[in-house]
């Protein structure tokens, strides 16, 4: 039995997103949340709060589904559109911003694979 949560066009590129992901891939959830937990970095707010949603997703398909038995399947990020915005700047020119969006799915399992 497998559960997904996916979070859509959130505001962080899928490089710095990806740093965390490829960490927790194919772990057990109770080590993967204590690690979120304690890590500096924005992205691993994103994800702990994703894979809190998955894991409620795993429990509301089988009442008998423990947390402690979770383990992640897989993680990935995709690039979702690109937000433009422009920034003037000296002597009436401007330079285009782009503002990178992310589509983070997490599926977690009972298995460990």
């Amino acid at each position: 039995m497998e559960a997904r949560a996916i979070k859509r066009f959130e505001r962080i590129t899928p490089s710095k997103v990806m740093l965390i992901l490829n960490e927790i891939r194919k772990k057990n959830v109770r080590e993967v949340m204590d690690q979120l937990k304690f890590s500096n970095k924005r992205a691993a707010k994103i994800i702990l709060k994703l894979l809190k949603s998955a894991v409620n997703n795993a429990k509301q398909d089988d009442a008998g589904l423990d947390e402690k038995d979770l383990y992640i399947k897989q993680a990935y990020a995709d690039r979702g559109f690109i937000l433009k915005r422009v920034v003037p700047r000296s002597r009436g020119m401007a330079n285009r911003i782009r503002v990178y969006t992310s589509h983070i799915t997490i599926v977690v399992t009972n298995e460990e694979s």
